[in-house]
């Protein structure tokens, strides 16, 4: 799984103040009020909450490709026009592959 710069400081945002982070990843929604709910009831249950939905956000990343995918809800992404697409390949070293 790929780490970009832009994963790390959703992953800074989040420790400081999780419902930052979800509603950075999911928008203001049903996940976004659980979130809150979740951390005003503890702390740490607002960051697993929140660390769960960037994990399926980089999964989707993964899987989809950068910006090929969209939220629909709960954690779940799906593919534009519901395509379901293998993961890129993986290229090592500096010829990217050729």
């Amino acid at each position: 799984m790929t780490v970009r710069a832009s994963d790390i400081i959703l992953i800074l945002v989040t420790i400081v103040f999780p419902p930052a982070g979800a509603y950075f990843v999911a928008g203001c929604g049903c996940d976004l009020l659980i979130n809150i709910l979740l951390t005003v009831l503890g702390y740490i249950p607002g960051h697993l909450h929140a660390f769960w939905l960037i994990y399926r956000k980089m999964k989707a990343e993964e899987q989809y490709g950068e910006g090929g995918y969209r939220y629909i809800g709960s954690g779940n992404y799906e593919g534009f026009q519901g395509q379901n697409l293998p993961p890129p390949a993986t290229n090592y070293g500096a010829t990217g592959g050729r």
